[in-house]
């Protein structure tokens, strides 16, 4: 089972405690994904807040 970071919302793998962005605030509850691929002319990147490619959770709890 995917984790989701609770700092930057990053779903990184379950076999990681720590995430890209230095975190290991991580959860295994988490719900909703986007993924991110061209972060800076995304509107929906830009709305969330995130500025880097990727997969994200839209709530970590």
């Amino acid at each position: 089972m995917e984790k989701a970071c609770r700092d930057c919302h990053r779903i990184i793998g379950s076999e990681k405690s720590v995430c890209k962005c230095g975190s290991n605030s991580i959860s295994k509850d988490w719900s909703g994904y986007v993924v991110i691929i061209d972060a800076e002319g995304s509107e929906i990147a830009k709305k969330v807040g995130i500025d880097k490619e990727g997969r994200y959770a839209l709530k970590v709890r």
